[in-house]
């Protein structure tokens, strides 16, 4: 899950995107305690998203204060301030893309230099949340048994991943998790998978890489899958959509949930229909 769970910035208050801006930056300090100062290049807007909506599900409040940073060393700027929830999340940025580089590198992409780059903060983590990597490594395990059994339906292919994300959930919310959040999870995970595969349609086809839309579907390219096939497609990310906002529904959240619900409700739509179009992403407002 790397760089598609965004929100819509013009209809994103101006508080939530402050609010953003600090948990983005928590975060960064946060994967510097976690896992060493060179794991922090690899923060995801991903997690800064996952920060704010598992903060607001366990009640724990964001402190903001204003502080300095390697990046920002003259100026200081609003911060939220290290806690164990952003040092655990901080450590799963890092996992998460330590295996997407190994998986990078397994389908003959580049990725070895960057992989090295992370290797101590990978093992860093390992040690520190045995538990939570655990989950990450066995559900990886099945996500390589689904893809190179050839798993042609993209809800079968996109099942591991989303099973991980429920679990993630479990671990992170202990007592606080339902039904609801897990299904949420579940679909948020299933949702960055096929949006990633489908993204990544005319790359894995050229290099005779797995991707279930490419089984499924057999088209020449993105744009004639989409000109042939779009309608089904759209209802796939449509109900998957329908079935998260029947969960989010049925969620208690402590704190203003503007911001969740901005990513989860405008933002993905969002992102689904650029992938789609084939438009390239739009630059993010997290840094300043």
């Amino acid at each position: 899950m790397f760089g598609y769970i965004r929100y819509d910035y013009p209809n994103l208050y101006i508080k939530d995107l402050m609010l953003y801006k600090a948990l983005y930056c928590g975060l960064c300090k946060s994967i510097g305690k976690a896992c060493g100062q060179m794991a922090r290049v690899g923060l995801t807007y991903d997690f800064t998203f996952l920060s704010a909506l598992l903060h607001n599900m366990t009640g724990t409040d964001i402190k903001v204060e204003k502080q300095n940073c390697f990046e920002h060393c003259f100026k200081k700027r609003p911060i939220a301030k290290v806690d164990e929830l952003t040092k655990e999340l901080g450590a799963l940025n890092t996992v998460m893309l330590y295996y997407k580089l190994t998986d990078d590198i397994a389908d003959g992409g580049k990725g070895r230099g960057k992989r090295i780059w992370f290797k101590k903060g990978f093992k860093r983590a390992k040690k520190k949340y045995p538990a939570l990597v655990e989950i990450v490594e066995r559900y990886m395990t099945e996500q390589s048994k689904t893809e190179q059994a050839k798993t042609p339906s993209p809800d079968a292919a996109a099942d591991p991943s989303a099973c991980m994300m429920r679990e993630i959930s479990v671990h992170f919310l202990g007592e606080r998790a339902t039904e609801a959040t897990g299904e949420l999870f579940y679909e948020l995970g299933k949702w960055v998978y096929l949006i990633d595969a489908l993204d990544d349609y005319d790359k894995d086809l050229k290099k005779k890489n797995y991707n279930p839309f490419v089984l499924s579907y057999g088209s020449k390219s993105k744009a004639e899958l989409m000109e042939k096939n779009g309608g089904e497609i759209s209802f796939l990310f449509d109900t998957l959509f329908y079935s998260l906002r029947e969960s989010l529904s049925k969620i208690e959240f402590h704190f203003n949930r503007d911001l969740t619900d901005n990513v989860l409700l405008r933002g993905l739509p969002m992102e689904t229909a650029r992938v789609m179009k084939g438009a390239k992403p739009e630059k993010m407002q997290a840094k300043i």
